[in-house]
């Protein structure tokens, strides 16, 4: 394996003997394609905090933070745990990537977010045992 950038591009072509026979419309396939264009033009900081943002919102729904009178049933600890996790692995691996201005936010949503699992929590974890401290090291209020 090598570090060289591939030049070739993926797109999706006519050489498939029709793309209907394949399960996708040709209107399918040229939308896939526009949309490819479209991504190639977003600068890879923004793709990343756009990521993060979407895991941010998830946690915070299912730590009962959500804005609607329904946030007590939207609740649910366990599926909250994964995101924050995950959100912290990739916080924590895209920081170098994306500089302290971008990362700082990012961070601080993250430990808010820890946060309030915790208060959230019937039986909360010990410091350092919270969902996704095993990157960001102990999480305090």
């Amino acid at each position: 394996m090598t570090d060289a950038p591939r030049n070739e591009r993926f797109e999706f072509d006519d050489n498939t003997q029709g793309h209907e026979a394949h399960g996708a419309p040709d209107e399918t396939v040229e939308a896939v394609n526009e949309q490819m264009r479209d991504i190639a033009e977003v600068p890879a900081v923004e793709v990343i905090t756009t990521a993060a943002v979407h895991l941010m919102s998830a946690a915070a729904v299912k730590c009962g933070l959500a804005a609607g009178d329904d946030a007590e049933e939207l609740k649910d600890l366990d599926e909250a745990r994964k995101l924050i996790t995950a959100l912290a692995g990739f916080v924590t691996a895209a920081a170098p990537e994306i500089g302290s201005q971008h990362a700082a936010p990012l961070r601080d949503g993250l430990k808010s977010l820890q946060l309030a699992f915790r208060e959230a929590s019937p039986f909360p974890d010990a410091p350092g045992s919270g969902p996704g401290e095993k990157f960001t090291g102990p999480v305090f209020g």
